[in-house]
């Protein structure tokens, strides 16, 4: 799906699992996986293991210097909800 290099401080968006259209902030790159949270289930002290494949990058940043789960929450929650947006109406549409 994506072949492009992702480092730690990226918001991607999920595109593959239970997980599929939400979106993360990479925390680190280990072992050919990315480690991915968003502050609400996936805390920044524990986060979620994910194939790179299944990531899309998106040209947002965030600094993971002194973040928290709220800070990180809030960063996050603007393409969270443009992207629940998008999927209502799409539905409206069918």
């Amino acid at each position: 799906m994506n072949n492009t290099v992702i480092a730690a401080g990226m918001v991607v968006k999920s595109m593959a699992g239970h997980d599929s259209g939400s979106y993360y902030a990479v925390m680190r790159v280990e072992n050919g996986f990315a480690y991915i949270a968003d502050g609400k289930l996936r805390k920044v002290e524990r986060p979620k293991k994910k194939n790179p494949l299944h990531l899309q990058k998106t040209l947002t940043t965030v600094e993971l210097a002194e973040i928290t789960n709220k800070k990180l929450r809030s960063a996050l929650s603007v393409l969270n909800r443009s992207a629940d947006n998008i999927a209502e109406e799409s539905d409206k549409l069918v």
